[in-house]
């Protein structure tokens, strides 16, 4: 794979940039059973793009205040309200922490089939209760294998059986994961290399979520797939050769930052 084609179509923070230039990410995630997961795409996407609009349930928007102690880096939206946010935000990843109920099914059926060119990115709780039938080429899907098998009814044995998934699923780009991403469009397939043992903990594909819905923000759908992919497994081998196996999602976030630092070329500070 030639990383650089796809590194050189991410949009990086520029000298002269105002507030907004560098995206705005809604986030629709969250249950009463699991609280945790849409905070740890909150906590990667709040480092990367100018506002990120969080929306849960009630108990889960107070959590996020409690557990920042006062939160400053974005915006709690009830859910009554994510519509108003959703039409500002450039992108929005539902799905993290979300139960596989009859309430997710029917709030990602209204929302995927109400906004079909929204930047999209569909994840964990979402993507497995998702209508396959309402992707398109603006969203991006997230599955494991199991999940995968859940939404298209078939575990892939071939790279081919995922590309010719997603291009008749209307393109919808595909982040198939594992120890070896899969990323297509239905016309280009990219194999991603590596991770490790760390990697397996629970949240770190939340994160993986979050960092490609935060790159989708100003960049194309299948360069910022594959650029979260990569720049993910990159942060957790990093962690690896420090300390093994043993890291959290705590630890993979603040990996990441300097991950990002190191493999993304930022512009130059602007002169005064």
């Amino acid at each position: 794979m030639d990383l650089n084609a796809y590194t050189s179509q991410i949009h990086l923070p520029q000298p002269q940039s105002r507030k907004g230039d560098n995206g705005k990410l809604l986030i629709i995630g969250g249950s009463a059973l699991f609280h945790a997961a849409s905070a740890w795409s909150l906590d990667i996407a709040s480092r990367m793009v100018d506002m990120v609009f969080y929306s849960s349930l009630p108990e889960n928007n107070e959590l996020i205040k409690e557990a920042k102690k006062q939160f400053w880096d974005g915006v709690v939206v009830p859910r009554g309200e994510v519509r108003a946010y959703l039409e500002e935000a450039d992108c929005v990843l539902i799905g993290p922490g979300m139960m596989r109920d009859d309430e997710t099914a029917a709030l990602t059926h209204d929302l995927l089939q109400s906004y079909p060119t929204k930047k999209w990115v569909v994840d964990a709780g979402a993507l497995q209760m998702a209508d396959a039938s309402l992707f398109t080429s603006s969203m991006i899907i997230t599955p494991h294998r199991q999940e995968f098998a859940r939404v298209f009814g078939y575990v892939p044995s071939h790279h081919d059986d995922i590309k010719m998934t997603s291009k008749t699923h209307n393109n919808v780009v595909i982040v198939l994961k594992g120890h070896e991403d899969v990323v297509t469009d239905g016309v280009t397939l990219e194999k991603v290399e590596g991770g490790n043992g760390g990697m397996t903990k629970g949240g770190t594909g939340d994160v993986l979520a979050g960092l490609i819905a935060s790159f989708y923000c100003t960049s194309p759908a299948f360069a910022s797939a594959v650029m979260g992919s990569t720049i993910n497994k990159k942060a957790g081998d990093a962690l690896f050769q420090e300390v093994g196996p043993f890291f959290n999602t705590s630890d993979l976030i603040h990996q990441l930052q300097k991950t990002l630092n190191n493999e993304l070329v930022l512009p130059s500070v602007m002169s005064l």
